[in-house]
């Protein structure tokens, strides 16, 4: 099965851009993050007014989660989205450095972007 990875809100409010994909086409639902359906949502960006925004040390472990979903889940192909660079306002360069020292598994694709 194939695994549609989407960068998410705090809240899962899934309204824009992959998010809205994802609800649409992927299984995922409103107020779910992680894997649910055909689709896992990273946590990428606060939606809430007044509350502190994702850093990249909360991306990095929201990418450890990922990863640990796809090692526990060999028989699922993640298929990511350039997560992070859209409405949550990372560059692709910040996203790539999240990834270069991590153990990358197989079945975990990262987007053309950050190859």
């Amino acid at each position: 099965m194939q695994i549609f990875v989407y960068g998410a809100n705090t809240q899962g409010r899934h309204g824009k851009g992959a998010a809205l994909e994802a609800v649409r086409n992927h299984g995922a639902i409103y107020g779910v993050v992680g894997l649910k359906g055909q689709s896992y949502g990273i946590i990428t960006k606060e939606l809430r007014a007044g509350y502190p925004a994702v850093t990249v040390n909360d991306l990095d472990y929201e990418i450890d989660l990922l990863i640990q979903c796809a090692n526990d889940n060999p028989s699922y192909t993640f298929k990511c989205t350039p997560f992070g660079t859209g409405l949550a306002g990372f560059t692709h360069e910040q996203m790539i450095l999240l990834f270069e020292d991590k153990d990358i598994p197989d079945n975990l694709i990262l987007p053309d972007e950050w190859q």
